[in-house]
């Protein structure tokens, strides 16, 4: 190959990659709940409180997502929880990861202390649950791919 054939390649081959990428798309009822959605976060009161989506997989013991009100998703932070005071909803219940995707209030605070995960292989802020409420049980997405909320799957995005 000539020189000047490998320097083309070289400068477009990252256009010939990003190409074959898979794009995340939204129908037209899911861009209606994203934007509701973000108009409902800028609408939430302020308070001493969070907003958790509960995000179950089934080799991973972190709880989910917390953001401040009127924060992004983009802010949560994946959280473990500490259950000491009081169980998560699907603890109490016995049902482990039914309700994944749920949408809650939950009341607490951060420890300050980290704790690890190991299948993750990764340190995660704990959070001490002192009370946790139902908002929604299908809320609107937060994350760019719909596989992320699927229990078996070893993947876990940041949400937008």
């Amino acid at each position: 190959m000539k020189p000047a054939s490998l320097f083309a390649l070289v400068l477009l081959s990252p256009l010939l990659f990003t190409s074959c990428a898979t794009r995340t798309t939204f129908s037209p009822e899911e861009l209606h709940s994203r934007v509701a959605m973000q108009e409902q976060i800028a609408k939430e009161p302020l308070g001493d409180y969070y907003i958790g989506r509960r995000y179950f997989k089934t080799d991973y013991k972190m709880w989910g997502y917390l953001r401040k009100p009127r924060e992004s998703w983009a802010d949560s932070r994946l959280v473990v929880l500490n259950e000491d005071k009081t169980l998560a909803p699907d603890r109490q219940a016995n049902t482990i990861g039914s309700d994944n995707g749920y949408e809650y209030i939950v009341y607490g605070k951060f420890s300050g202390e980290s704790v690890y995960e190991p299948a993750a292989n990764q340190f995660y802020p704990e959070f001490i649950l002192s009370k946790m409420v139902m908002r929604a049980n299908a809320p609107a997405p937060i994350f760019p791919n719909r596989k992320a909320l699927d229990p078996d799957e070893r993947y876990y995005p940041a949400p937008y």
